[in-house]
């Protein structure tokens, strides 16, 4: 019964992800899932529109589920078909999310009219001891919308100020901004402002464009012409220039079925082009049919010019659809949600086996591990085929690769050493960097186009692979490290065999570590070389790489020169955790450097906790050795 238990928790968790993966989402019609997939030009890439909502709706709420005021559930897709053709309905959705008392001020809210008030006892409960919200920090743009002046006068002000400066309230004020921007942006991609009826305007256009085409010449020429419609089509090319101005997604495609994005234009400067075309462009009076359907609730119509559209697409763009509706599955199947489930899962399971039920519970954790793995691997393979690059191409890749790679090296030391600690160090780092990378997302697409100096598959092949191992690897013995620390000085489970076994996975972990991060870097001078015509040129980021360089030399050579013992060895190992986050991410905030992506207060802040952390673990290691409990032999069992 034992040696069962593990294959069926591992096929338990197996079928749940094969499960979500393949789930409906709830709500969503067929018609709403193929409006989804239509692919579209935005951030420099093509993409599924299912991609678009989902990423806006991370970076101005913090999460892709939206709420109805009666508490029922939109998918994305539908917020998103609110936001182009019902903006009345979309207006009035909470996902501006607002916390800086301050703002909150600004915008007339406080805590009356913050409350969040429950009929249920039941939730009176939960509220009140946490488990529910009990004050609203989600906003509608309707509630928003009467403090625009005063938002935008403030974002003025902040602007100008270096990230590094600004006050809470000014880093609040220039997020909420850019989000309303951002969402204005989308509301406007496919009709006019105030356009109760797009399509029969378009109809109308296209009824009389040819002969107000002639007037508007003949008016610009001094001939005789009908003033009328003259001015009724320059009134129209007014609006139709707004419409190009005010967004920056490109949904109609060009005619002859470029993939060039630059023949991408939006719906203002296609309707523009009609001009000179003397015909409105089909793909706009599609996405203005869809608008009317979507409006007025005629589904079967819906459904039928999404069909027909879809099908118009695929003939003239085969490769670039099939990719969207790839990408749209992917977006549904959520695999890194999954797979940190499963490591947290994995964890738990691998403390209970140094508690109790040794064996079937590791079996358990290190089938759990690798199915997250797994998991992970065809997420990221995946996201590779997409777009068509190495696994690590920004900072929210590096988080994925970090933990795979850390993962799959903890896979090995725990079929070598068979003691669960390699399963634990898993389930911490998979399900840490999952989470990182999951508030990474928040910052917008994650499989954005890479920046000029970057676009090269080889380099991002070699330097940024290899060097980014050397991250994983290096982190992998801070944890473990950490483990040791922690059931030394918490349990009494770290007898000397796991302390000797401890040691010995550190020691070959480091010298890993050592090994990758010097080639890596290496590397990257040579791709430095390349770039910008210098080997090495001291920034920020290539300081960062040499520290984690020397940090790992200077643990081998004190362990080889015996000024360390296993606890000193550990210290520097958990020290090694502090290097490589500030070399992965500090040095990214400097504001200062080739390489630094940004200051962001968020980030600013973990790292200093995540720092300390690890500073106070260095301080419990180094109390002598009586105060330890490592080397007891457990306590025998009754």
């Amino acid at each position: 019964m034992r040696h069962r238990i593990p294959v069926f928790v591992v096929a338990v968790a197996a079928v749940c992800v094969l499960l979500g993966s393949v789930q409906r989402p709830e709500g969503g019609s067929d018609a709403v899932l193929a409006f989804g997939r239509l692919p579209v030009l935005a951030e420099g890439r093509i993409k599924p529109l299912d991609s678009v909502a989902r990423s806006t709706l991370l970076v101005i709420q913090g999460r892709q589920r939206v709420m109805r005021a009666d508490r029922t559930e939109l998918t994305p897709d539908e917020w998103l078909l609110d936001v182009f053709y019902a903006p009345e309905k979309a207006d009035t959705y909470r996902v501006f999310v607002v916390d800086n008392p301050d703002l909150l001020s600004l915008i007339g809210k406080n805590d009356e009219n913050l409350a969040i008030h429950y009929d249920k006892a039941a939730e009176q409960v939960m509220a009140l001891i946490g488990f529910l919200p009990s004050r609203q920090r989600r906003m509608s743009f309707s509630e928003i919308a009467p403090y625009l002046q005063q938002i935008e006068a403030q974002e003025k002000l902040a602007e100008p100020v270096e990230a590094q400066s600004r006050t809470r309230f000014q880093s609040a004020v220039v997020q909420l901004y850019g989000n309303l921007s951002h969402y204005l942006r989308l509301r406007r991609a496919l009709a006019p402002e105030g356009t109760r009826d797009f399509l029969g305007e378009l109809l109308h256009l296209q009824e009389s464009l040819s002969d107000g085409v002639e007037a508007v010449r003949a008016k610009e020429a001094g001939k005789p012409h009908d003033e009328a419609k003259a001015a009724a089509l320059i009134a129209e090319g007014q609006k139709f220039i707004g419409m190009a101005e005010s967004t920056d997604l490109l949904a109609i495609p060009p005619d002859d079925g470029a993939a060039d994005p630059n023949a991408w234009h939006t719906a203002g400067h296609a309707l523009l082009e009609s001009f000179g075309q003397g015909f409105v462009s089909p793909p706009v009076l599609a996405y203005a049919g869809m608008g009317y359907a979507w409006r007025n609730h005629e589904a079967p119509s819906f459904a039928h010019i999404v069909q027909m559209y879809g099908s118009g697409l695929e003939k003239r763009f085969g490769p670039q659809v099939r990719k969207a509706r790839i990408e749209t599955v992917f977006n549904a199947a959520q695999p890194f949600y999954a797979a940190m489930i499963i490591y947290l899962c994995a964890f738990l399971c691998a403390v209970l086996s140094w508690l109790k039920w040794p064996e079937p519970a590791r079996v358990s954790a290190w089938g759990l591990v690798a199915l997250g793995w797994a998991v992970t691997t065809a997420g990221i393979a995946t996201r590779m085929w997409l777009e068509g690059r190495p696994p690590v191409t920004n900072l929210y890749s590096s988080a994925l690769f970090i933990g795979w790679g850390s993962v799959a090296l903890c896979l090995v030391l725990e079929a070598t050493y068979k003691n669960a600690i390699g399963t634990a160090a898993a389930g911490m780092i998979g399900f840490a960097t999952l989470l990182i990378a999951h508030h990474l997302a928040l910052a917008g697409d994650t499989l954005e186009m890479m920046r000029a100096v970057l676009d090269s598959n080889f380099w991002l092949g070699t330097h940024v692979v290899v060097v980014t191992t050397g991250y994983a690897s290096t982190f992998l013995a801070g944890i473990l490290a950490v483990i040791y620390i922690l059931r030394g000085v918490f349990t009494r489970t770290l007898d000397k065999a796991t302390a000797d076994a401890l040691a010995r996975m550190v020691y070959g972990i480091v010298c890993f570590a050592t090994l990758f991060s010097f080639v890596g870097t290496t590397l990257g001078g040579i791709w430095a070389d390349q770039s910008w015509g210098r080997f090495w040129g001291w920034d920020p980021k290539e300081n960062g790489a040499l520290i984690i360089v020397i940090w790992n030399a200077l643990i081998l050579h004190a362990r080889w020169g015996g000024l360390v013992k296993q606890r000193g060895l550990m210290c520097l190992a958990v020290f090694g955790n502090v290097v490589t986050s500030w070399s992965w991410f500090g040095t990214n905030m400097l504001g200062i450097g080739l390489h630094s992506y940004g200051f962001t207060e968020a980030a600013f802040w973990w790292l200093s906790v995540f720092i300390a952390s690890q500073l106070a673990l260095i301080a419990v290691a180094s109390l002598p050795l009586g105060k330890w409990r490592s080397f007891r032999a457990p306590a025998a069992s009754p």
